[in-house]
């Protein structure tokens, strides 16, 4: 049976028509089926229908398309939520970055398990699984459980669970090409693989090796990037996302007088670029700021990062008896990945280190003790600055090696006339990363390069004094003077773009990574004994696991001198038990009404040596009560253990987006007691935009905050349940249908606390404890202008997250005088999605429709062939979004209000819906080769640009498609 890219479960309700094949069939082919496992169930069965639903893309599937990595693959099913970590993300950081990681549901992609051939993959710290390290040459169908599993699988397992099965017992011998590119001309990606392997009488081996190479994309080179606040038809409207950190460089300085307020006036001087012969020290050579002093980071950033992938996959079987076996598979993968932002915004009041700015004994002062044409009555002075990088781009080079072992025995015995199956074994799986990134400023060194310097009897400026002179260099001991007011492009002494200069400023930073998993286990299954309606059968087994890791960030990062954003070491690991057990009871068959009726029951105990024990069960059920009808339905408990970077991560920094209550132009809070107890009457938040002003709602912050781990976190529990119907209607023959109703629910969250929810707390619903959320003071502000100058938070268990909805598949197959069609439609429609991220009375956040929580994805396949020849064209289909909005023009609902904004009138901008086209054209050569022709959005749909950046670092959301892309695929078989 050829399967295409529908549930198991669909598959299977052709199974009435089977049956009746196999009637016809001489008895001895009856007895040919063997027993498999199906994903959900340890307990191996001749019949694969099973209480929940499953998804499988099998190989015929994964050649049919145009995405050639398992992420990709996976990511364009419609239970997929959207990326964890976006390529299109470069300012991500942390260990994670780099990899492709699958989010079930929408809630999140640490709640999603992933298995290979049924055994764990290796998780980060943070308890993501990297699917883009399997190689897609070696698999040979992906079965996706979107049911919980916690009881079969263990942790983890709530949003679902996705086993990617490895090809075995391959004969002879396969090479294959792809090669494609966006056409724009960038973003090419290359994939060259070769499988081979041979059966004996003893076993068989198969043997994959990979390389696959993806080239980044520009920002520059796609329009929602290079402006990325554009209204209306790809037309900028206003100058969103441009820096007044810039790299033209400006400075402030005091002319000695007072407003009325008792606050020093500032007055705003840059260079005037576009005349040469400047003096550095003349205060004539400078001008006013004006709008034109922007810079647009975008320029020089990647809007795609780029990733290269080499992976080798052994699988093997050896039989030692005729009732022992051993299986085992190796896999190694190296990946690197590439991303880059425009060089460091440097404001220096930002950092200790130089918050004494341009100094007044600095030779390139223009009111400093050497400046010439000082202006009368303008003080000596040092001068705060900022200066974008632009010179020293920021890259980041992540570099993951995987090595991963999974070996068992495996047989059978016979007992009281009954056949069991058994299976002991071990799993070895390292994730060892390193990641390098340039662009970042050695705070220190500024403070010494921008300190006191003068011009030596050379004529060259050097660090010091005439009597107490630094050497020049930039080694240990050394200095070379810097001057932070010299604008790109420049020519002028000791500016940035000097190299000697970017050697003393600039070092290379260096991260480490390392996690490892190791697994014991051993599984028991067979028959109990026989019931009216068949045997009931069952399945045992034990677990021991060990996770550990460790991460290292930079050592000047730790330290506290380095731009880059600072964070403590993690290291730490758990270890647990666990036993599970689990029932299959066939109740009735034959029967009117009662063709088939069983139920399913599974418990799992698990003791960690962090939080305690829990235990969790499962209950399911099929029904049917027609040759062409199924009825399942499944409930389920479940639970996500907290990872070592939530239990013992060290604190990190990270410019949050974040919205302060008090803002008098959209704050939720302004004016109200509280707020004007720690803020002026007229106070606005901070932003690097060229005002210093926040534009709306969600802005970036100017500082980094500070978050970190909790070691009293305690694990998540879940409740999942579904219920389903599985059609084959008689009067169409290949035509299949099913429906599913599906709901989980997840309390005491892990929930990453965040600076807008504890600002809401403390000024909107009056929580005094959580102005003071860590035992000293979660923020502080300016007592002047009421700015926050820090922020400290940690994860937590608290609230609750909630999705239902409905997942609709239909399948038909039907041969005419032009060949044979084959259609797949599935979709899946989400009712609900809140979140909580508190315990304390009130609306939950509504997810649903909003930012990359569709309501709606649905893809359809409608495949042809005849003899040689073949084609597939597909669709893509994203329902419309919305999100806040804050400017006038970009609110296309201004007066928004329904019961997800509880009543409340909320501006919005509604996003359309989306819908993307693929196609591809086969050929079967008679040289036992495969050619295929392709595009991915053949018609160059782009969806309208979002300005919340949805899982992106830009307007446009995270996971669509950012063009079209053609690509060509050649198989060659021996």
């Amino acid at each position: 049976m050829q399967r295409g890219l529908l549930p198991v479960s669909i598959a299977l309700a052709l199974a009435p028509a089977f049956a009746v094949a196999q009637d016809a069939a001489p008895a001895a082919e009856a007895t040919t089926l063997d027993k498999i496992e199906v994903t959900g169930s340890r307990i191996r069965q001749v019949d694969i229908e099973t209480a929940a639903p499953v998804l499988q893309i099998n190989r015929q599937d994964i050649e049919n398309q145009g995405f050639q990595s398992v992420a990709d693959i996976l990511q364009n099913i419609t239970a997929a939520g959207s990326p964890a970590i976006s390529r299109t993300s470069p300012l991500s950081s942390g260990e994670a970055v780099g990899g492709q990681y699958i989010d079930l549901r929408n809630l999140g992609a640490n709640r999603t398990l992933i298995l290979v051939n049924g055994k764990r993959l290796g998780i980060t710290n943070d308890g993501l699984q990297d699917i883009a390290s399997i190689p897609a040459s070696m698999v040979e169908r992906i079965e996706v459980l979107k049911d919980g599993a916690s009881t079969v699988y263990g942790s983890d397992a709530i949003a679902g669970v996705i086993n990617i099965i490895t090809r075995k017992n391959f004969e002879g011998a396969e090479a294959n090409a792809y090669l494609g590119q966006y056409d724009q001309g960038d973003g090419t990606r290359q994939v060259y693989d070769f499988v081979m392997g041979f059966t004996g009488d003893k076993g068989s081996l198969t043997a994959g090796v990979e390389y696959s190479k993806e080239d980044p994309v520009w920002a520059k080179d796609r329009w929602f990037s290079i402006a990325r606040f554009p209204t209306g038809d790809k037309t900028p409207a206003r100058p969103g996302g441009l820096s007044g950190t810039t790299q033209w460089g400006r400075f402030r300085y005091d002319t000695g007088t007072v407003d009325a307020n008792g606050n020093p006036v500032f007055a705003t001087r840059v260079f005037n670029r576009t005349v040469e012969g400047l003096d550095p020290r003349d205060f004539a050579s400078f001008r006013a700021q004006n709008g034109t002093d922007t810079s647009n980071p975008a320029e020089v950033s990647t809007v795609y990062s780029g990733i290269e992938r080499k992976s080798l996959f052994l699988s093997g079987h050896y039989d030692i008896t005729d009732r022992i076996g051993f299986d085992a598979d190796v896999m190694f993968t190296d990946r690197d990945s590439f991303a880059q932002n425009a060089g460091y915004p440097f404001n220096s009041a930002n950092f200790d280190l130089s918050s004494g700015g341009l100094s007044e004994d600095s030779y390139f002062n223009p009111l400093g003790n050497q400046a010439i044409n000082r202006p009368a009555g303008v003080p000596v002075q040092a001068l705060q600055y900022v200066r974008r990088g632009w010179e020293v781009p920021r890259e980041v080079q992540n570099s993951l090696t995987t090595y991963r072992f999974s070996g068992a025995f495996t047989g059978s015995f016979d007992f009281a006339d009954r056949t069991f199956d058994w299976d002991a074994g071990y799993l070895y799986n390292q994730n060892k990363g390193v990641q390098v990134s340039t662009g970042n400023l050695n705070t220190q060194a500024v403070g010494l390069a921008t300190g006191a310097s003068f011009l030596n009897s050379d004529g060259v400026v050097q660090c010091g004094t005439p009597d107490n002179p630094i050497p020049l260099g930039f080694g240990p001991g050394a200095c070379t003077p810097w001057n932070p007011l010299v604008p790109y492009g420049y020519d002028s002494q000791n500016s940035l773009g000097d190299p000697n200069v970017q050697a003393f400023l600039y070092l290379p930073g260096q991260a480490l990574s390392e996690t490892k998993t190791d697994v014991f286990y051993a599984n028991l299954t067979g028959t109990l004994f026989a019931l009216p309606a068949g045997d009931m059968g069952f399945a045992v087994g034990v677990e021991h696991r060990k996770e550990s890791g460790s991460f290292s960030p930079d050592a000047l990062a730790q330290t506290g001198i380095s731009t880059d954003l600072a964070a403590g070491p993690t290291s730490g690991g758990y270890s647990l038990d666990e036993v599970y057990a689990e029932l299959q009871v066939p109740i009735l068959s034959d029967l009117p009404f009662a063709k088939e009726l069983s139920v399913s029951l599974a418990t799992r105990y698990s003791d960690y040596d962090t939080f305690g024990d829990t235990v969790n069960s499962k209950f399911g059920f099929t029904w049917k009560p027609l040759d062409q009808l199924l009825v399942r339905g499944t409930w389920s408990e479940g639970f996500r253990a907290p990872t070592v970077a939530d239990l013992y991560g060290g604190s990190s920094q990270s410019f949050e987006f974040y919205t302060d209550p008090c803002d008098t132009e959209f704050g939720a809070a302004a004016g109200s007691a509280a707020c004007l107890a720690d803020v002026p009457v007229d106070f606005r938040q901070d932003a690097n935009d060229p005002d210093g002003l926040a534009d709306g709602p969600g802005t970036q912050s100017t500082l980094p905050f500070v978050s970190g781990s909790n070691p009293d976190l305690s694990p998540e529990t879940s409740e999942s349940k579904t219920l389903g119907l599985v059609w084959s209607p008689t009067f169409a023959q290949g035509l299949n249908m099913s429906l599913d109703w599906w709901s989980i629910r997840i309390e005491s969250t892990i929930v990453g606390d965040d600076p807008t929810t504890i600002l809401d707390d403390c000024y909107i619903r009056g929580i005094s404890s959580r102005c003071d959320a860590l035992g000293s003071d979660a923020f502080t502000r300016d007592p002047v202008t009421g700015r926050i100058t820090s922020f400290n938070y940690a994860t937590r268990n608290a609230g609750f997250q909630e999705t239902e909805g409905f997942d609709f598949d239909l399948t038909y197959k039907f041969d005419t005088a032009y060949g044979r069609f084959d259609l797949a439609w599935l979709s899946t429609y989400v009712s609900k999605n809140e979140l909580k991220t508190d315990d304390l009375e009130g609306a939950p956040q509504q997810l649903n429709g909003f930012g990359g929580n569709f309501r709606v994805r649905s893809n359809a396949n409608l495949t042809w062939s005849k003899g040689p020849w073949a084609a597939t064209w597909g669709t893509r289909y994203y329902s419309g979004t919305k999100e806040e909005c804050f400017f006038d023009e970009r609110c296309s609902l201004p007066n928004y209000s329904a019961p997800d904004t509880g009543g409340t009138i909320v501006p919005m901008n509604e996003l359309g819906s989306n819908t993307f086209h693929d196609v591809q054209v086969r050929w079967t050569a008679p040289w036992n080769a495969s050619i295929a022709v392709g595009a991915n959005n053949v018609f160059e749909h782009y969806a309208a640009p979002a300005y919340s950046q949805p899982n992106s670092g830009y307007s446009y959301y995270g996971g669509f498609d950012i063009g079209r892309f053609i690509y060509a695929k050649y198989q060659q078989r021996f």
